[in-house]
């Protein structure tokens, strides 16, 4: 046991991080490795890889992924920024080496060097613009909100010119809310939903697939995208076959015909072999992760901890959402992961950088230590300063 009196780095880490949010995010990652298990096996026979080809290769991407998650947990505010700045300018300049000498799969060139950047710019996006939004909220001469209005055509030009409209639709809706916490008029909140409706029917007027999966979605006995749905109808039949508790371990038939069963619809997987209430008790994880942050987000003082807690949190949750509802039928596919229970080595450990930046703005420091100080002018003090003579 650490005692308090002890006053080493990781004694101070021990003391100042939230435990329940630590002991959810290990707990995701336990599950992961077991459904990697249970969902792989068929996908990597398929192939002509070893059986347990893919879960040997995740219980690889988590090892240097559980150590990104620790060293950044450590880091203070201002190196969170710097780290999120240096991340950012990397994961643009990969995105836009991808556009040029990236391989194409699936119309996409989303690749480069085996690395899928877009994942790496999510939490990197968040920090910057949580930010620019504390820096705005905080400061009258730092153009804030004008930076982080700036900052999302930036970042999702480059991922529609891949094209990648989920990862666009996914940084977008958390920058709307990072902007709503910003505190903007009603007129911002229409102009930005006006925006987005706007780019959605660009997208299915534009692009065929898009507008194949909409209206296939919004029909399925006549859309024409019926052939592209293979796996979403598939996945639903899981759910149903799988009932309330699972037709067991290893006992699934879905994985065996599911191209992405490792991947994108792992929840299926999970939904035929452990049941329903298992997956309630999945989603309620995830759940328990957003829900806990939002609160410590509330809770600090810091206007940059703050909004780049309850950004990282959305970011975590929408994405978790998003994954789920694909597999249940409730919106068009999208292909995102489900975090740290899919496969994959730019998600893992694009997930641990972003959680290691939730663990390290939640972490409890005294007001004076995470406030950055401010220059006034001669006469002016900071709303609810104390004066000279105050105790």
């Amino acid at each position: 046991m650490i005692s308090r009196a002890e006053r080493s780095v990781f004694a101070d880490w021990w003391w100042t991080v939230d435990r329940w949010l630590l002991a959810a995010i290990g707990l995701l990652v336990v599950l992961g490795i077991v459904l990697t298990m249970a969902g792989s096996p068929p996908v990597a026979e398929r192939l002509g890889l070893s059986t347990f080809y893919f879960v040997h290769h995740q219980v690889m991407f988590l090892v240097p992924s559980l150590c990104l998650l620790l060293a950044t947990s450590f880091l203070q505010p201002r190196d969170v920024r710097r780290a999120g700045l240096v991340v950012f300018l990397g994961g643009m300049a990969l995105i836009g080496a991808a556009l040029v000498f990236g391989h194409e799969v699936k119309g996409a060139r989303r690749w480069i060097f085996g690395v899928q950047p877009s994942e790496f710019v999510k939490p990197a996006f968040v920090i910057l613009a949580a930010w620019a939004f504390s820096e705005g909220a905080r400061r009258r001469d730092v153009p804030g909100n004008l930076i982080a209005l700036l900052l999302l055509p930036l970042t999702i030009v480059p991922l529609i010119l891949q094209p990648d409209f989920g990862q666009t639709m996914l940084i977008s809706l958390v920058w709307a809310a990072l902007f709503f916490m910003a505190g903007l008029h009603w007129f911002w909140v229409g102009g930005i939903g006006g925006m987005g409706a706007v780019s959605v029917f660009v997208a299915y007027k534009l692009v065929p697939h898009v507008r194949d999966r909409i209206l296939h979605f919004l029909d399925p006995s006549n859309g024409p995208g019926a052939t592209d749905t293979f796996q979403v109808d598939t996945a639903v039949e899981s759910f149903v076959s799988g009932g309330w508790l699972g037709k067991g371990p290893g006992e699934g038939t879905v994985k065996r015909v599911l191209p992405d069963a490792h991947t994108d619809f792992i929840f299926a997987v999970t939904g035929e072999e452990f049941g329903l209430l298992f997956c309630m008790f999945l989603a309620g994880i995830f759940a328990f992760i957003v829900l806990r942050g939002l609160l410590l987000s509330s809770r600090n003082d810091d206007p940059f901890c703050r909004f780049a807690t309850a950004g990282l949190v959305t970011l975590f949750g929408i994405q978790s959402c998003i994954n789920m509802s694909v597999n249940l039928h409730l919106m068009p596919a999208k292909g995102m992961t489900l975090p740290f229970i899919s496969y994959g080595g730019s998600s893992m450990i694009s997930l641990a950088l972003a959680m290691g930046f939730l663990v390290a703005v939640t972490r409890k420091r005294p007001r004076a230590a995470v406030i950055d100080p401010v220059p006034y002018r001669r006469g002016e003090e900071p709303d609810g300063a104390l004066g000279a003579g105050a105790p």
